[in-house]
């Protein structure tokens, strides 16, 4: 998000072909948006 520092959200859907963006992800407070990750971003797998 443009203008934000850190933010941490869950992925819950995946709506790009073999895993891509976009990503439906949940923030903390609960809400919810489609984001196209840009080049600063990173996705953090759960471990197994």
């Amino acid at each position: 998000m443009v203008g934000v520092h850190e933010t941490t959200a869950e992925v819950v859907e995946v709506h790009g072909e073999n895993g891509e963006p976009p990503y439906l992800v949940r923030y903390d407070d609960g809400h919810e948006a489609l984001v196209f990750p840009g080049s600063d971003a990173w996705v953090e797998h759960p471990k197994s």
